[in-house]
């Protein structure tokens, strides 16, 4: 079965547990599913590395990029810039061993930032409209258009650009004519997302589905984890439209 035709199942922001991932994972298995993982694969827990190799081997797998895995890229780049990195989670034994493989590195900086579904979901690491920087009057497809341009930014040296443009607070919460606005520039009818953790027993919605939260706090290693978290506000199938 092609890919397009399968379900749709959404992984929130995993950050190195990949332990918690497998739970999560048991009911979903591989051939049934259209998995896609929103970003933050990395960081915070001990087996970013890991996850990321997890999610690009899954079978109809779609892996975003999130804005750990920019400055995890930048850290590499730079080791300079292993100090910030470090300080927001970044994990030494990971670097290291990402710097020895060289098709993970190359992997990772073709990662889409937006995608777009055949029901025109649009999905993204965080939940704003600051991928629009990336979009010039005139592109006859923006979802193309931003993920050429991150590519781009990823070649030469960009990553700060991309680290503030994929760190954007949640503002579809609170600013439904935003969330309009970037559901019409990208011709799409909906937006799902994570980076900012909800506290909701499921992937939290607003403004009558019009975008979902898919972040519910996955990883016992990320500070905002409490123990009432549930798989299930990560990790879920995506609902029909409408639903």
């Amino acid at each position: 079965m092609d890919s397009d035709e399968l379900p749709v199942l959404i992984i929130g922001d995993v950050h190195g547990d990949l332990e918690r991932l497998f739970q999560a994972l048991k009911p979903y298995p591989a051939a049934g599913w259209r998995t896609i993982f929103l970003g933050d694969l990395v960081d915070y827990g001990p087996f970013g590395v890991g996850a990321l190799r997890y999610a690009r081997d899954r079978a109809n797998s779609t892996v975003l990029l999130g804005n750990h895995e920019v400055a995890m890229l930048e850290a590499l780049r730079d080791p300079a810039r292993i100090g910030f990195w470090m300080g927001i989670g970044g994990q030494r034994h990971d670097l290291d061993e990402l710097a020895k493989d060289a098709a993970l590195q190359q992997w990772m900086r073709e990662r889409p930032a937006l995608l777009r579904l055949p029901d025109r979901t649009l999905v993204q690491h965080c939940g704003s409209d600051t991928y629009g920087a990336l979009i010039d009057h005139g592109d006859v497809d923006p979802v193309a258009a931003v993920n050429v341009r991150v590519r781009e930014l990823l070649a030469n040296g960009g990553e700060a650009r991309l680290w503030e443009m994929l760190s954007g607070k949640n503002i579809f919460t609170t600013q439904p004519e935003r969330l309009d606005r970037w559901l019409e520039v990208t011709g799409s009818r909906r937006v799902v997302f994570g980076h900012n953790p909800h506290r909701a027993s499921k992937p939290e919605t607003y403004h009558g589905g019009r975008a979902m939260n898919f972040d519910g706090g996955f990883s016992r290693y990320h500070r905002k984890f409490q123990r009432h978290s549930p798989l299930g506000a990560s990790v879920a199938p995506l609902p029909p439209i409408g639903d």
